[in-house]
């Protein structure tokens, strides 16, 4: 999902798109399209929309990454459900990985996730992390029992898990796109009616994540030298 404004980066974003920034040296987008590779995706649907064509320069048809890389357009701030359908309609076929394009993953996380999702058997997945930790407002807490999601936005405070933004989207969940609040269009509430619902949705911990959030992450994860 690499359509957003970014507009808690600005005024970087104002001229450049979120996902091509760096974190490491290199843009985020591309460290996420080589861990796909990595964890066997052959074929990936970018859907761009504010400043695509930066994007689109930057990734090219994948063969990069090692990848097939196909382009949707998302018109507007839509949101991650939208994106989704949009991606369908384009052809991606289920079960997928979702993952939001300005997040770096520890190297052979989206494999392990991708695995655990495979072997339970369930409708879906969501990946929850510690680190970040919730802060009750971007990063809530999500409620797991075993490895099943119970509580997409869990009430105890001292609850450790925070969801990340990466799902496994199988093809029992396509029909709940239809009929969701919006716009935007929501993922999280898609996941909320799969578990009213009683469809099995997994919960499973992945490591730390990195993001940039504010401008001043630009420098914090990119000089790690400059904290010292």
């Amino acid at each position: 999902m690499a359509a957003g404004e970014g507009t808690r980066l600005r005024p970087l974003t104002e001229r450049w798109p979120k996902p091509i920034l760096p974190i490491d040296g290199r843009p985020v987008l591309a460290t996420l399209l080589r861990e796909l590779g990595a964890a066997g995706c052959e074929v990936v649907s970018v859907v761009t929309g504010y400043r695509a064509e930066q994007v689109e320069e930057l990734v090219g048809d994948g063969s990069a990454f090692g990848l097939e890389v196909r382009y949707v357009r998302q018109p507007g701030v839509l949101g991650s459900a939208d994106t989704v359908r949009r991606a369908l309609d384009a052809g991606a076929s289920p079960p997928l990985l979702v993952s939001a394009a300005d997040t770096v993953y520890a190297r052979g996380d989206l494999r392990r996730f991708a695995d655990a999702f495979r072997r339970s058997g369930a409708a879906g997945a969501i990946a929850v992390r510690r680190d970040p930790a919730p802060d009750g407002s971007q990063r809530q807490p999500v409620r797991i029992e075993g490895s099943r999601v119970v509580r997409l936005i869990d009430d105890d405070p001292g609850n450790p898990l925070s969801a990340a933004p990466l799902w496994a989207f199988g093809p029992d969940l396509v029909p709940l796109l239809d009929g969701l609040p919006g716009p935007p269009f929501e993922l999280s509430q898609l996941y909320e009616r799969a578990v009213a619902s009683a469809l099995e949705i997994g919960g499973f911990e992945i490591g730390k994540t990195r993001d940039l959030t504010h401008p001043e992450d630009l420098i914090r994860e990119n000089f790690p030298y400059l904290g010292s």
